[in-house]
């Protein structure tokens, strides 16, 4: 059975190469081309492809919008990503849309069988060093969104919230820090501001969520 493959790139002679190449695979079947995003979702809805080769930029929406529009409406249609060197930033973002793995344009013709050839089999197309890259990626974006959730706080704010979250009260609070619990009152109504949250068990939720323990100084 031949794996059926739509070409999306907004250049018509990458197209034409890429048609001319898979033509004398006998197990592919290019069943439509499309050059913008919008065409390749229309595209990818009306031929249902095994696999996508899409160029991560195109004129409009990105590839990368419209591998996440692909991914999320039909999750089996495997979607290749070509692109450049340096565009590792588009990559692991097109990766964290749904995209199945990439193909560098200039590394030539033998890899875009290799791929689709993995595709067909089900195997994984990331190599190992660009998973490790991806992960590292995403663990410090995590992290710099989990700082972000308390950038406004100040250290004693820190560190009340912490208390809030392990279900402490006020005099409780208060008493631990050495502070008058009417200071400490006062800072949890600075915490919950701050926040944009209306009450305590809503702050003690966001803390926790947030991975609170991890940012506390010491």
């Amino acid at each position: 059975m031949s794996l059926r493959v739509l070409l999306v790139d907004d250049h018509e002679v990458v197209r034409l190469g890429l048609k001319t190449l898979l033509e004398d695979v006998e197990w592919l079947e290019v069943v439509a081309e499309a050059g913008d995003a919008a065409t390749a979702v229309a595209a990818a809805a009306r031929y249902q492809p095994d696999a996508i080769l899409m160029d991560i930029r195109l004129p409009g929406e990105s590839g990368i919008e419209a591998c996440a529009t692909i991914t999320r409406r039909w999750p089996h249609i495997k979607v290749i990503m070509l692109t450049s060197h340096g565009e590792d930033d588009l990559l692991f973002r097109a990766i964290q849309a749904g995209a199945s793995g990439y193909i560098l344009k200039q590394v030539g013709n033998e890899p875009v069988i290799k791929a689709l050839d993995a595709v067909r089999r089900g195997e994984a197309l990331l190599d190992p060093v660009m998973t490790r890259r991806i992960l590292n990626h995403v663990r410090q974006s995590e992290q710099e969104r989990q700082a972000a959730a308390f950038k406004d706080l100040s250290e004693r704010e820190m560190e009340i919230l912490a208390l809030v979250a392990q279900g402490k009260s006020n005099g409780e609070i208060a008493a631990q820090l050495f502070l008058a619990e009417k200071t400490v009152r006062n800072h949890v109504s600075a915490i919950l501001g701050k926040l944009g949250v209306s009450n305590r068990v809503e702050a003690a939720t966001y803390a926790v969520r947030h991975h609170i323990e991890n940012h506390l100084a010491g």
